[in-house]
């Protein structure tokens, strides 16, 4: 069984995974295109060995921050995992929002030869981001980052109008929601804590040691304190940079997934989360019989 729990970012996507892994001794692969990074704790959320409590968890702290990862390179490491995991008779939780690295795991989502290059030279950086955002609603790639807009577009096909089809049997997809005032509300109050938590001394040491790696430019809450240890804004201003544009990222993830795959929404029971546990598992119980 494949059970894939998607949703914005601070909905609780961790937290069910870990009690649906408890309860149908899973292993958890992670969807997240950040979280595969080393010291990229605080600011990705990073699940901790304390929050895992014995689970075993794949594809987490796998790259150094200087190291480039592709989604090609993630569909390559996920399959093999998972491919192993099933033929092992174990059932496997996909927990994660990155959108496009779980339809690249369990979609027929295909890459181009990457012999075959397309000469955009006559496309603004303007058009070449729409036709990202067109393939890839929640890119964080900046549109003023040419390279990378062409090298995107030249590695990856426009997915069909309709939804692609699953490759493997057995996967349920189950999508956890609250409603969005709330949800900005938490993400505001999540970035409070990662301050708290130390989030300003985690990024002002890839800082000091100067990193400007793809993952630090493309990650929201690092990109944003640079611009303040580069003394460009203000330390308020790079919070309330933060906050805003992870509430824009859920805004994305929401229409994503609604827009690429087939998901099973649940809202989410804030004060009783159990409660949301226990109509995720009814639902899983009733697809599986």
């Amino acid at each position: 069984m494949i059970v894939a729990i998607v949703g914005p970012t601070g909905v609780g996507k961790t937290k069910m995974s870990i009690n649906l892994a408890k309860m149908y001794n899973a292993d958890i692969i992670s969807c997240d295109s950040m979280q595969i990074y080393k010291g990229m704790n605080i600011g990705t959320a990073k699940v901790t060995e304390e929050e895992k409590e014995g689970v075993t968890h794949y594809l987490i702290d796998i790259k150094d921050i200087n190291e480039d990862y592709s989604v090609y390179d993630y569909q390559k490491d996920a399959r093999k995992i998972l491919n192993k995991l099933l033929s092992e008779n174990k059932n496997v939780i996909i927990v994660g929002g990155t959108g496009l690295y779980l339809k690249a795991l369990l979609y027929d989502y295909e890459f181009k030869e990457n012999n075959i290059k397309k000469d955009y030279s006559s496309y603004t950086n303007e058009e070449l981001y729409k036709m990202v955002l067109n393939i890839d609603n929640e890119s964080k790639i900046h549109v003023n980052n040419r390279q990378r807009l062409e090298s995107f577009l030249n590695n990856h096909t426009k997915p069909s109008k309709q939804k692609s089809n699953l490759i493997y049997n057995d996967v349920i997809i189950i999508g956890l929601t609250r409603p969005r005032d709330e949800l900005y509300d938490a993400i505001d109050k999540r970035v409070d804590k990662m301050f708290s938590d130390g989030l300003l001394n985690e990024a002002k040491d890839f800082y000091d040691k100067k990193i400007y790696s793809k993952a630090i430019n493309t990650a929201i809450a690092y990109k944003e304190l640079y611009l303040y240890f580069d003394n460009k804004i203000s330390l308020q201003e790079a919070s309330y940079l933060i906050k805003k544009r992870s509430r824009n990222y859920a805004k994305r993830q929401y229409t994503w997934f609604n827009n690429q795959m087939d998901v099973k929404w649940f809202d989410v029971d804030i004060d009783n989360f159990n409660n949301t546990i226990e109509k995720v598992v009814a639902y899983i119980k009733n697809k599986k019989d």
